[in-house]
């Protein structure tokens, strides 16, 4: 054998025979027995060969790098700079190329040169989550400690002591709950609240609360149905309305919710678009000129259409792997008046209560004919980045604007008062079916720059750089197609589109 014991060997003889003491019990102690007394026993030992072989680990690649690092006690080195200014001081020892050992390859990606950058964003619809996975989404309320169980140790052995205290607990634990079942009787629910014609009930009973001279009173019918009976405690709650969870504010104002007919648009919904980025330079203050922005929709070209109509069928087809594309990808030309200080003659003119409104001297300009106008110059083309789209229920989301003539003509001090008597005191509501998100269209840069290839929109490069605005009253046929739409409304027959 060497002297680092890299290898020991112990062996016996499977012929040795180990002949262990015999005892016998006298009375007065135990004495020797004799070897005639009882049979001898012979254990067998099989050959045993232990061996250790030495595993040392290979050298390290390169020489070892020593760190100068100061001793400033563990409070320094537990801190949490300590690593990171440690990584800054040290330089890397490796040789980072271009692409810091990431190569990104967009060439296989569709559309991704020409300004289409929906291949590499995340889909609208998130894939569901795979049932192995959704314990590591839990919250971390949910992350707690597992409650002590001293009879459900696997590798302790079942003594009385546990058993006892397990048995116990358990018989606790039954006489809680039976005490809590007990004193708490569980109501019986009323499973025909939840019918059709009773949830219709409790909302009419709910505008029978408010309106109590129009309630309806007679039997159920297709036109009409009779809410259900309010109760005492439903009663007090509209006469001294309270705030559901802090009691100490005061009700201030009460506002019915109606229908702005004389606002109703040709589709009998208004749009909603929203910037990525601020269009204008102001950064201190809001710019005036926003709230008089003009949006001219470019002309959709046929490819377009094509490629949407299949993306609305394959949604139609497996809504879970395809999500809705939304509306036309439409491209918006954004003008703005030249003059900041027109903003306020332009909202004048589009002002209904304003007795002035018809008057030509609110017009800052003058067109070719030498009539008043407001010009416009273009400021930038955008492009649809997301568009969400409900034409089949556009009362899901609604814009309120409330209203109180006595506050405005406050607001006003008396000014333009005349002809301020268009909208009662009350919340009006507008129906909200597109919801548009532009970007800067951003093709035809990326083509002079050679990134992106030279199809670009006829459209984009026509660009009208700015137009002439003069505000006229409604047309016999616009007038007609809005009418339509408030029949409509009156009449009840939106009641299915909500």
């Amino acid at each position: 054998m060497d002297d680092d014991g890299a290898r020991e060997l112990e062996a016996k003889s499977s012929g040795d025979q180990l002949t262990p003491p015999l005892f016998s019990e006298g009375e007065d102690s135990p004495t020797m027995a004799t070897p005639a007394a009882r049979p001898e026993r012979v254990y067998h030992q099989d050959y045993i060969a232990r061996i250790r072989y030495e595993n040392a680990l290979p050298p390290p690649p390169g020489p070892p790098k020593f760190l100068e690092i100061p001793m400033d006690g563990l409070n320094y080195y537990a801190s949490a700079g300590f690593a990171s200014r440690l990584a800054r001081q040290q330089p890397l020892n490796i040789e980072a190329d271009a692409e810091l050992g990431m190569p990104i390859d967009l060439v296989g990606m569709p559309g991704i040169f020409d300004g289409d950058e929906s291949s590499i964003q995340a889909p609208l619809i998130p894939p569901p989550v795979h049932p192995r996975d959704k314990n590591l989404l839990r919250p971390l309320s949910d992350l707690g400690k597992l409650k002590y169980q001293p009879g459900g140790i696997s590798f302790l052995r079942r003594t009385e002591y546990i058993s006892s205290e397990a048995s116990r607990a358990r018989s606790e634990a039954v006489a809680k709950n039976a005490a809590k079942s007990a004193a708490k009787v569980r109501k019986p629910v009323d499973s025909s609240k939840d019918e059709p014609i009773n949830v219709l009930r409790a909302a009419v009973k709910g505008f029978d609360i408010a309106n109590p001279d129009s309630a309806y009173m007679g039997p159920d019918s297709k036109e009409n149905i009779r809410g259900a009976d309010p109760s005492p405690a439903e009663l007090e709650a509209w006469r001294n309305p309270k705030h559901p969870t802090k009691p100490e504010l005061k009700l201030l104002d009460i506002y019915q919710m109606k229908p702005d007919l004389d606002a109703m648009t040709d589709s009998a919904s208004y749009l909603v678009a929203k910037f990525t980025a601020n269009p204008t330079q102001s950064i201190d203050k809001r710019d005036d000129r926003m709230d008089v922005g003009l949006l001219h929709p470019i002309e959709v070209k046929e490819a377009v259409i094509a490629e949407h109509t299949a993306r609305v069928e394959a949604h139609e087809a497996k809504p879970s792997q395809n999500p809705h594309p939304g509306g036309l990808p439409y491209n918006y030309n954004f003008f703005l008046p030249a003059q900041e200080s027109s903003a306020r003659k332009i909202k004048r003119k589009f002002d209904v209560n304003d007795a002035e409104r018809d008057n030509h001297s609110l017009y800052t300009d003058r067109d070719k004919n030498d009539n008043g106008c407001f010009h416009y110059e273009h400021l930038r083309t955008y492009e649809t980045a997301r568009s969400t789209i409900d034409t089949q229920y556009p009362y899901r989301e609604v814009a309120l604007a409330l209203h109180d003539t006595e506050i405005e003509n406050m607001a006003t001090d008396g000014d333009l008062a005349t002809g301020r008597n268009r909208l009662s005191k009350a919340a009006y509501y507008y129906p909200i079916s597109q919801k548009v998100q532009l970007k800067p269209h951003r093709n035809k840069h990326l083509a002079h720059m050679g990134v992106a290839s030279r199809v670009i929109d006829d459209d984009t490069d026509e660009k009208i750089d700015a137009v002439d605005v003069t505000v006229r009253d409604l047309n016999d046929i616009e007038q007609e197609r809005r009418a339509e739409h408030r029949v409509v409304l009156l009449d009840g027959g939106h009641g299915d589109r909500f």
